[in-house]
């Protein structure tokens, strides 16, 4: 009876998922012993390094996963690190049985990668991308974005992921692996998450020309875990720089969609991003138009920065065999500023809001058209 209760505390405990993996402790190989005495287990785990952030939410959730077996009223959690050669292993393991590090976004990957660019800053490029990868987490997809915008980062604070101090989280390091943290169900990497913390003689500034840039975004692409994704979205910097360049060698198979405002001062520079990313291979499949008109108290309307840009660029873009839509137009939305200072997605915090339901029809039109298997060669070889 003591083994079979013991080999139930196991089943338990293997079932529990390591928050920043997203794996189950079991296929990630962190069980260690487990021992029953009575109705008290006695359960061994060990963490992938010394100071895992996650460390007092796994011992939690392993605590409560034991103590709901029947039979079990007491529970002991000993906690240990991982040894080098296990966190070897691991690496190899999430890396799908490859030791050298590759970027796992080429063109054969399920992953369907979106580069958000826009032609100048100011027309609201992070915010809608960062409420744009929360309305497709919250439909079910497994979403990663990168800050691409290495200058002018400001993913982590939209998405909340500030501390206490202000500055966005380190991520964790298992050896050369880096695990991104999550917020609003997106993995998330940004430039932010490396700077300085307090403390240190440095400011939160970036100051890098091409090769460095070009090594970042490389990085971020091989050396982040983000485990399966069907979305991984990358919030641009504006214009068609080094990043702009970079993203179309590493990723010539991305998709790109296009942001402006209604304007011409902007539309006429945003067609010039498109145009760009064409060169590279990389195919335009939208236009969001955002700060359009908004619907004011007394129900006349505010068209604060003109209007038709969205469609300027869409027609501009388009061609005979390249259909190009305007996927929203998204008008100016105090919630949706609000939002964005304060870490919360107006697509959760306000769903009903004009701005929020455009962002999500842009959604619903990028989520019904996923990367997959459909005519691609698969690599089987048949057995003798």
């Amino acid at each position: 009876m003591t083994v079979e209760l013991a080999e139930r505390v196991r089943a338990a405990v293997a079932a529990v998922t390591d928050p920043e993996l997203r794996r189950p402790l079991g296929e990630l190989d962190m069980v260690r012993e487990i021992d029953v005495h009575g109705s008290r287990a006695d359960v061994g785990i060990a963490l992938t390094i010394v100071g895992c952030p996650a460390a007092d939410r796994i011992e939690r959730d392993v605590r409560d996963a034991a103590a709901s077996v029947a039979g079990i009223d007491a529970v002991d959690v000993r906690v240990g690190v991982m040894s080098p050669d296990e966190r070897r292993a691991l690496t190899e393991k999430l890396r799908g049985g490859r030791a050298k590090r590759e970027m796992p976004f080429g063109p054969d990957a399920l992953t369907r990668v979106i580069a958000v660019t826009s032609g100048k800053g100011g027309v609201g490029k992070s915010t809608l991308t960062a409420n744009l990868a929360v309305a497709l987490a919250a439909r079910g997809l497994r979403v990663g974005l990168i800050d691409a915008d290495v200058h002018g980062f400001s993913i982590p604070g939209l998405l909340g992921l500030i501390d206490a101090d202000g500055l966005p989280p380190a991520p964790t390091r298992i050896d050369e692996l880096i695990l991104p943290p999550v917020a609003y169900g997106v993995k998330v990497i940004s430039i932010g998450m490396f700077l300085r913390r307090p403390g240190e003689d440095a400011a939160g500034a970036v100051a890098w020309r091409g090769p460095m840039l070009h090594r970042t975004v490389q990085q971020f692409l091989t050396d982040v875990f983000f485990g399966d994704l069907d979305v991984l979205l990358l919030d641009m910097p504006p214009g068609t720089g080094d990043v702009a360049i970079s993203v179309g060698q590493l990723l010539p198979h991305a998709d790109v969609l296009v942001v402006t405002t209604p304007q011409a001062a902007a539309a006429d520079v945003a067609v010039r991003s498109g145009t760009v990313a064409r060169q590279t291979g990389q195919r335009v499949i939208g236009v969001i138009e955002n700060m359009a008109a908004m619907t004011l108290p007394d129900g006349s309307s505010l068209d604060l920065f003109g209007s038709g840009g969205g469609d300027a660029v869409a027609r501009a873009l388009s061609t005979v065999d390249d259909d190009v839509p305007l996927l929203a137009s998204v008008p100016l939305s105090p919630a949706l500023r609000g939002g964005g200072d304060d870490g919360h997605p107006v697509v959760l915090g306000a769903p009903d809001d004009p701005a929020s339901r455009a962002i999500d029809a842009a959604a619903a039109a990028l989520a019904v058209n996923p990367r997959g298997l459909a005519g691609r060669a698969l690599r089987v070889t048949p057995s003798a």
